[in-house]
This record gives C-alpha cells, structure tokens and sequence, in this order.
C-alpha cells in the first residue's frame, strides 16, 4: 500500500487514490473497526477488574448504551468499508500468483451470539450465502432497531450492531472464497488486544494481536481458505 495514502473505509474515493497508486499486491488484510456503541469506560474498567475476581457476569445494562446512528456507522464500517475495500483490491489481487485476503473478526460475532434464529439460520447456510442475503439480515436488523424492536426481535441485547457486523464479515468471507477458489481467503480473531476499541484492558499486545493475521496472509499455496481461526487455531463459525 503506497506510504501516506488515506486509507478511510467508508469513502469510496479513498480506495480508488490506494488502488491508483498501488502496485502488484499479494495480500491484504482488513482491519477497520469500531464497538457501535456508547461504552461508560469508566465502568467497563472497574467490572473488567471486578467481575473474574468474583466469579460474575459482566451487567453490560450498566455500561453499553446502543443508538440507532452508532448501528449504522458500525455496519458502514466493520462490514460494508472493509467489502468496498476488497472489491477494489481484487483486480489487483488477481495480478499475483498467491493471492491473500484475511478479514479481522471476532468471536462475538460466532453464531451462537445470534439469538435471532432466522438471522441465524441465514448466516449458518454456508452453501446459499450470498451477499444479497447478508443484506436482506442486515436491513431487518436496523428495521427493528429503528421501531424499538431489538428485544421483541430476539436481537442481541448489548454490541448488537457489532455482533451482526463480525458475523457479516464472516459470512462474506465464505463467499469469497467459494467465489475466488484461487486465492487463501479467511477470517480470525486476534483475541482480547490491547485496543482503544475495549478502553486498552486487553491482554495481549498490539504485536501478539498481529502476528495471527500475518500468519494467515503468509500461508503457503494449497493452504485453508473460506475459515474462521481464533488466534493461530482453526475454528468453527458456530
């Protein structure tokens, strides 16, 4: 990627100065992402501290706020500025011999973590994904958020849009893969990093977070592709 190029995800113009100035590229890897809620990070830090030693859950009702604006600007974001990112990469990607894409994800946004079923059964048919269906999930979800419908909808109660928004990305990422056989496409969790994303409480550097995407975007040919890993260890998408 060329030095000093403005790599905003959710504008389009952005992309087309990177891929105008960019040269043979064999990998790439997405990165952008933001939690799509107000977070008391006061709060957050003291039941961060507080609920291990005690054996409790966190009461995410007392720290996360979610608003209807932050769930857009998250899916912007997390899912459709890192999908505008690779569409304008892959061109690019095709001139090499071994090309690469990882998408960083998360756990939260396994399956499981989906309580709305349909939303579930939707994203869980690895063989009829399509993009059209991420969006068909996508749009019911922030048509539910906007008439107050999250509960009623059996929508996630806390990080809603940010849950949808990881198993979005990785639903694409199967996509991807069925779609560009020849590339390694796949999707990880770095695990709990030191971030400004969870108020810097992570436990693993910057440095330890990254070397698990690197790892994916340097496998050798014939390597997994269409998979979700946490850290260095394969995974299921439930």
């Amino acid at each position: 990627m060329a030095e000093g190029v403005n790599r905003s995800t959710t504008h389009r113009s952005s992309i087309f100065v990177i891929t105008n100035k960019g040269s043979r590229n064999s990998w790439q890897v997405n990165n952008a992402g933001i939690g799509g809620a107000v977070v008391d990070a006061d709060a957050f830090k003291a039941q961060i501290i507080d609920a291990p030693a005690a054996g409790a859950q966190m009461k995410w009702n007392e720290i996360v706020t979610d608003t209807y604006e932050l769930a857009i600007e998250c899916l912007q974001t997390n899912y459709y500025g890192a999908k505008i990112m690779i569409e304008a990469f892959i061109p690019l990607l095709q001139l090499s011999d071994s090309p690469r894409i990882v998408n960083v994800s998360s756990s939260m946004g396994k399956l499981k973590n989906i309580s709305n079923e349909w939303a579930k059964g939707v994203l869980s048919d690895a063989e009829g994904l399509t993009e059209e269906r991420i969006d068909e999930v996508l749009n019911e979800f922030l048509k539910d958020f906007k008439e107050g419908a999250i509960q009623a909808k059996c929508w996630p109660a806390f990080f809603a849009a940010y849950t949808l928004s990881k198993a979005s990305m990785n639903a694409y990422t199967r996509i991807l893969a069925r779609k560009y056989p020849s590339f390694c496409i796949n999707c990880v969790c770095p695990g709990y990093v030191r971030t400004d994303i969870n108020h810097n409480t992570g436990i693993l550097t910057v440095e330890e977070g990254a070397a698990c995407p690197v790892k994916l975007a340097l496998l050798p040919d014939g390597g997994p592709s269409g998979g979700f890993f946490v850290r260095d260890e394969a995974s299921s998408f439930e």
